[in-house]
């Protein structure tokens, strides 16, 4: 039962942008933290970025002032805004969902190709 779709990968070529998406099914409830990750070949999975359930962002050093995270109306849908992406960017993107204080939802991946 599929409870996360993720959207919004893509080619693009470096300086461009691309918006993802991460909706949760109408099942998941009191989210407390949404996130993306993302994992390069051969590489760990790490953190993106991160909006909590009172709108706190957090954000990787190598992201901070090209992408932005967002929840709009507290809702079940997340976003990834990517802008001036980078090669180094391309990677296949994962979502996270914290919920009811002690679980948590991974998605299936979107990949996101940056060419130079």
């Amino acid at each position: 039962q599929v409870q996360l779709v993720e959207s919004g990968g893509g080619s693009v070529q470096a300086g461009g942008s691309l918006r993802l998406s991460c909706a949760a099914m109408p099942g998941v409830t009191s989210i407390d933290l949404m996130a993306w990750y993302r994992q390069g070949p051969g590489k760990q999975r790490d953190l993106v970025a991160e909006i909590t359930s009172n709108g706190s962002t957090n954000y990787a050093d190598s992201v901070k002032d090209r992408f932005v995270i967002s929840r709009p109306n507290s809702g079940r849908t997340m976003y990834l805004q990517m802008s001036n992406l980078k090669p180094e960017d391309s990677a296949k993107y994962v979502c996270k969902i914290g919920f009811r204080r002690v679980l948590e939802l991974w998605g299936q991946g979107t990949q996101v190709t940056v060419s130079s």
